[in-house]
């Protein structure tokens, strides 16, 4: 849901630049895009020389891009707002060119997973506005979950510039950012968890004779249901779980078997290790980067 300040504005009509062009870039691109909340031509993508890439944003959004070295330097000098969306293996080498080229004020809004505030600002070389987030791919359809760590350096209207950002794709989270990685395990790889509950379920749907097209339908709206459901409703999913749950009925002969199967500690485990692992992943990319 947007907040009431959101509501309030159409567009961000500061220059902004996304250096990376990748999946996480469009993603974010695409819910800003289609909601109206930036100018398209606004909007400068670097991208390290894939021009059929580039190409295609070009045609697909109407942003201006960016290929070669001599044009760079000025957009990242120019630009208001810069989104660190590179892979991870070419950031060090990035940010250690970008520092020099800052301004105190020019906001980085990075979405590079693992990375960590004190990182970033160590390869800047300089102690720069920092936002570093965890946004999920459901951004690019404008319901993602958006994780938010701001430095001491980010002002308040560069928060909200931040927050208007990610409001406008979904909801926004502002964490301690020892919580990113807890962050990450429950939404940044989230969607994957949901996605795996529900091949299963159109797998069982097909085994029990319907169609793909009758197991997808009906599995998709279930999903899209439930979740409505705990949102609209406020309540706790144990007590809209408990309610369609009859003693002794079907549902409750299918829960038992999650529960035999252990299937909640199951869960519990798996995003554990993924939280474990962007920790072990982030303490990586420091050593790396020191």
């Amino acid at each position: 849901m947007m907040s009431h300040s959101t509501q309030q504005h159409t567009l961000i009509e500061e220059p902004i630049c996304f250096y990376g062009a990748g999946s996480m870039a469009e993603a974010i691109l695409r819910g800003l895009v289609h909601r109206s909340v930036v100018v398209p031509g606004q909007v400068t993508m670097l991208n390290r020389g894939n021009q059929e890439r580039l190409n295609y944003l070009i045609q697909r959004y109407g942003v201006s891009v960016i290929a070669h070295e001599s044009e760079r330097e000025n957009v990242l000098r120019t630009s208001k707002v810069i989104v660190l969306a590179m892979k991870p293996a070419d950031a060090a080498q990035a940010l250690r060119h970008l520092g020099p080229l800052l301004s105190p004020d020019q906001l980085l809004v990075s979405v590079i997973a693992g990375l960590s505030v004190e990182s970033i600002q160590h390869l800047l070389g300089q102690r720069q506005p920092v936002a570093r987030t965890m946004p999920n791919t459901s951004s690019t359809i404008g319901l993602g979950a958006t994780g938010i760590v701001f430095s001491d350096e980010v002002s308040a209207d560069q928060r909200r510039l931040v927050r208007y950002l990610f409001e406008a794709v979904g909801t926004v989270t502002e964490i301690e950012e020892n919580q990113m990685e807890t962050l990450t395990g429950i939404s940044g790889s989230g969607p994957a968890y949901i996605y795996y509950m529900m091949e299963a379920m159109i797998e069982a749907g097909i085994q029990g004779g319907l169609s793909m097209e009758q197991a997808r339908e009906l599995t998709i709206q279930t999903a899209i249901g439930a979740a409505h459901m705990v949102q609209q409703t406020g309540e706790d999913p144990a007590d809209l779980r408990a309610k369609v749950t009859s003693p002794n009925g079907a549902t409750a002969a299918a829960v038992k078997v999650f529960e035999e199967e252990h299937m909640k500690d199951t869960i519990i485990r798996a995003i554990e290790r993924c939280t474990e692992r962007s920790r072990e992943m982030g303490a990586v990319l420091k050593e790396e980067n020191s």
